[in-house]
């Protein structure tokens, strides 16, 4: 009896030594495709994680481009920033391909704020002006650099990052993802604009600070 049990100690552990060492599809940001492509039929009311496929019979050359990253972002709001979104939801073509791009334009002093994208790395170049970028760790160790033109960054997935000019004259940044829709969870206006409004007693507890500075601070958000 000893020795079976034994075995199946042996057994268990080579299991679980194999099932460490086999790489999981999940380690990916998005999951490799099966196809050559899968146009996203976004008018389909079938949920699952991604988007069905439009009927291949439907897909022209248009599904490939996209030209919504063309014209400049209105920074003219309170974060002097615009990011225009090039995911699947705007480019269907994009879907199952596990990559999405962004344009990010800047006012002088313009501020594109602490941001986290829960499903993707993100990187990027500076076409225009000279940027301050950092992100914090999970340590709360805090990296930055000022960019110019030319220059690229990286933010590891889930980290909160941001971008803001520090230049005399506009900014503009090209960023990628390694996702198709690598969502964005802005930390401002997640923490004081949310629906339905987080209580003010979680607010000032987590800041330190009294309600009257946390109501100061929603009525900046209010819509």
């Amino acid at each position: 009896m000893a020795s079976l049990i034994c075995k199946y100690s042996s057994c268990n552990a080579i299991i679980l030594t194999l099932l460490l060492l086999t790489p999981f599809p999940s380690h990916s940001a998005d999951p490799d495709p099966l196809q050559d492509f899968c146009v996203a039929d976004l008018a389909s009311n079938i949920v699952l994680n991604g988007f069905p496929c439009k009927p291949a019979t439907n897909v022209t050359s248009e599904d490939f481009f996209f030209d919504g990253l063309v014209q400049e972002g209105d920074t003219n709001n309170t974060f002097g920033s615009q990011p225009t979104l090039g995911n699947v939801l705007a480019f269907p073509g994009l879907n199952t391909q596990g990559i999405s791009m962004n344009r990010v334009d800047f006012a002088p002093g313009g501020l594109n704020p602490p941001h986290s994208h829960p499903r993707a790395t993100e990187s990027g170049v500076v076409i225009q002006g000279k940027l301050l970028v950092g992100f914090i760790t999970t340590g709360n160790v805090f990296h930055s650099k000022i960019l110019g033109p030319g220059q690229m960054f990286v933010i590891p997935r889930g980290l909160v990052h941001f971008q803001m000019n520090v230049g005399e004259q506009k900014a503009l940044i090209v960023t990628a993802f390694n996702s198709q829709l690598p969502g964005a969870v802005i930390a401002p206006s997640t923490l004081f604009a949310a629906t339905p409004a987080v209580p003010d007693y979680v607010l000032s507890k987590a800041f330190q600070v009294g309600s009257e500075v946390i109501d100061q601070i929603k009525s900046k958000f209010a819509a």
